[in-house]
């Protein structure tokens, strides 16, 4: 039987693998966007379903991204980064998937959505294209908007190309928010696998007024010597010693 490729269809099809058990496990430990609930879906559910309605058109698609349960939301942004990772996807449909994310990022409002889509829907679609959007992400005043900023350069650190993680991440150095301050080290921090002497320059110039936590992220795979040094670096101006100095 032909899967029907609409929100209403899939939305039946999470219905009918919901469970109250694991409603209560969502909302036990995790805190979905504002106005949301759970319906109890199991992720490795939603993603399959996701893998089946992949041929979705971008209209379901939004309607999907108005309701007001995660687990349908999630269900969207999978769909959007899977038709992104393939290679026939056609250009006027990466193109769609990008306006869509970006034209209801009021809808993709948690750190678990962001995180799903953001690289390859956004970052695979800018890739050999102007950046200026995720500058403009990056000075919002809505944190989902300022972690795509960020997020979205997994694409090209994948690419080895560092410069607007580096950029981006002097931007949101300092966000006072806990789910920016989190992207913004963990891919500061996956860009220094790639060139560690540009993460060094970075933090010497921003890890004194980074936030602990944060800091402690980004620094996590440094030697324990160097990790301690910038931790202890505090308010002061940073000099960051030589191993076993």
């Amino acid at each position: 039987m032909a899967v029907q490729l609409t929100a209403a269809a899939l939305l039946t099809a999470l219905e009918e693998l919901r469970t109250d058990e694991q409603r209560e496990r969502y909302r036990a430990s995790f805190n979905p966007g504002a106005g949301d609930d759970f319906l109890g879906v199991r992720m490795g559910q939603v993603f399959a379903l996701a893998k089946a309605h992949l041929a979705m058109p971008i209209g379901e698609l939004e309607r999907l991204l108005e309701l007001p349960i995660h687990e349908a939301r999630v269900g969207t942004l999978s769909i959007m980064d899977k038709r992104a990772r393939r290679a026939s996807t056609m250009q006027e449909d990466r193109a769609d998937m990008f306006q869509l994310y970006l034209r209801r990022h009021d809808r993709i409002d948690n750190w678990d959505l962001v995180d799903l889509a953001a690289p390859h829907v956004i970052g695979g679609y800018l890739f050999d294209r102007p950046r200026d959007v995720l500058y403009e992400l990056a000075t919002s005043a809505n944190p989902w908007e300022r972690r795509t900023a960020i997020t979205a350069t997994w694409f090209f650190i994948r690419q080895d190309d560092l410069d607007d993680t580096f950029e981006i991440g002097r931007i949101l150095v300092n966000d006072d928010h806990h789910f920016v301050q989190t992207a913004v080290c963990g891919w500061l921090r996956e860009a220094g696998k790639r060139d560690r002497k540009r993460l060094e320059a970075f933090l010497d110039q921003h890890a004194a007024a980074m936030p602990r936590t944060a800091l402690r992220f980004a620094i996590e795979h440094f030697e324990p010597e160097l990790r301690k040094a910038y931790l202890a670096a505090g308010n002061a101006a940073h000099r960051r010693p030589a191993l076993g100095e």
